[in-house]
């Protein structure tokens, strides 16, 4: 684990915050009490201003102090997601790849994203699944479901991640508790991207065989959060903030973190705020395991353009800052990026990768049209062909990496 860097920018609110002390501050709801720490609290500490310029004034002597340092501080993970840090890739390369190797082999575990659902009743200004978005709506029943878990046996899939739109009176607890358990019999491992739940929610949910919880902030800038989520629950920042507190509580087995780059002006700055999340869960929950996605923008019905743009160069710095600042991080690169953009960053850091993604339910067994899809993926490759990139790349593919008799 990486140290909590005790040093605190200029203690700020954001500007739209509700007052300290309110209902809102501790992001109260379902499974939160007023007492229980959360990382809100260091939130409301940070000044997003204030973080973009130190980290635009970290200097070549502090990307070679943090170069250096036997354990790297959030300080550190500042100089290294800094302009200034650049010209140093190669050398950040280096050291990544020789990090990732030491602490997680020659190995590349593979996922499958299996959509349950394009139901929303969010309106975010991001998604195909916005629920002001005209497409075809689907949930699939038990029998779409059974057959979607067979086409992803047959591929060589074992683990997967269920997603869905954000729904929770149509695709909500009694829909998961009705179809957890039969997926759940096919796979090794089982993730989860849905709404925001509850603590209690999520601890019943592991009786029922959940390993881990990606839930992704999508920007820490609270202006930028509130000119992208429009209508819904996910207008609320704070509650979607205390979630991965939620699971922690939980007992949740990995808990995923990330923001989606191109939400907010500062991708440096969000990033940050990352960092910031991951050292709270880190020392408040240490008994679970966290990974990392760092996902670009991508076309979507009704989508927007990118507030920021990203170039490869700076995807593949951000990719070792992470592993130079948490050696122990899963990192996952999905179907968003390019071919050889996935090809070319394999052994910086990486650690899980999906494959032969659909967005769209059915989109495995059932061939549903792209119109149901949420994103337009960016790497259509069989398994098979990612697979074999892999290898030749000197790694090995990895599809079970769990077996559920040992306990969870």
């Amino acid at each position: 684990m990486s140290d909590f860097e005790p040093f605190a920018p200029p203690q700020v609110r954001p500007s739209d915050s509700p007052p300290l002390g309110s209902s809102q501050n501790k992001g109260e709801g379902p499974g939160v009490r007023a007492e229980e720490p959360s990382f809100i609290d260091r939130w409301e500490e940070l000044d997003w201003d204030d973080i973009g310029m130190q980290i635009r004034a970290k200097t070549a002597l502090d990307v070679e102090r943090a170069l250096s340092a036997p354990r790297r501080t959030l300080a550190d993970f500042m100089a290294l997601i800094s302009p200034a840090a650049e010209p140093f890739l190669p050398r950040m390369a280096e050291l990544a790849e020789r990090l990732t190797r030491q602490r997680f082999g020659n190995t590349v575990g593979f996922y499958v994203p299996l959509y349950l659902s394009n139901l929303c009743a969010n309106d975010c200004s991001y998604c195909g699944f916005s629920m002001s978005n005209r497409l075809k709506r689907k949930t699939l029943n038990s029998e779409e479901i059974e057959r979607e878990c067979l086409a992803l046996k047959a591929r060589g899939f074992d683990s997967v991640l269920l997603v869905t739109g954000e729904h929770e009176t149509k695709v909500g607890m009694d829909y998961f508790r009705e179809h957890l358990p039969r997926i759940r019999r096919h796979f090794s491992t089982l993730a989860m991207e849905v709404q925001p739940l509850s603590q209690a929610e999520y601890a019943e949910l592991k009786t029922l065989g959940l390993d881990a919880v990606m839930v992704y902030q999508e920007t820490y800038h609270a202006p930028a959060y509130a000119r992208h989520h429009l209508r819904g629950n996910k207008q609320d920042i704070r509650w979607r903030l205390a979630t991965p507190d939620r699971l922690g509580r939980a007992g949740i087995d990995k808990i995923g973190l990330g923001a989606l780059i191109g939400l907010s002006p500062d991708w440096r700055a969000d990033s940050y705020f990352v960092a910031e999340h991951l050292a709270w869960l880190e020392r408040h929950h240490w008994q679970s395991r966290y990974s990392l996605s760092f996902p670009r923008l991508r076309p979507c019905t009704g989508g927007l353009e990118p507030e920021v743009s990203m170039s490869d160069r700076q995807l593949v710095q951000l990719i070792c800052a992470w592993r130079l600042f948490s050696p122990t991080l899963e990192l996952s690169l999905s179907t968003r990026e390019s071919p050889a953009f996935r090809n070319g960053a394999l052994r910086l850091g990486i650690t899980q990768m999906s494959a032969e993604s659909r967005t769209q339910p059915g989109g495995y067994a059932e061939g549903d049209k792209e119109e149901l899809e949420q994103f337009a993926i960016h790497d259509d490759r069989a398994l098979g062909e990612v697979a074999d990139a892999v290898r030749q790349a000197g790694l090995q593919p990895v599809f079970k990496d769990w077996e559920p008799f040992l306990g969870r």
